[in-house]
């Protein structure tokens, strides 16, 4: 087992592009699923900026 981790000597080279190749995967998958969240909680956000917005416009106050 040991000459497997060893490499043939380029373990320095190898093991940190394995590394930074399942970073890379790794925010590859969770990218897409923040970002999702982060348009959904926008949306929300907007839709009931846009609902108060008509609920004000519908319903004026009366000033006596």
């Amino acid at each position: 087992m040991s000459p497997f981790f060893a490499m043939g000597g380029y373990a320095a080279y190898v093991w940190p592009a394995y590394a930074v190749f399942f970073l890379v995967l790794v925010a590859d998958f969770v990218s897409p699923l923040l970002r999702r969240r982060r348009n959904l909680r926008e949306l929300r956000a907007r839709l009931a900026r846009q609902s108060a917005r008509q609920q004000r416009t519908v319903s004026p106050t009366v000033n006596p």
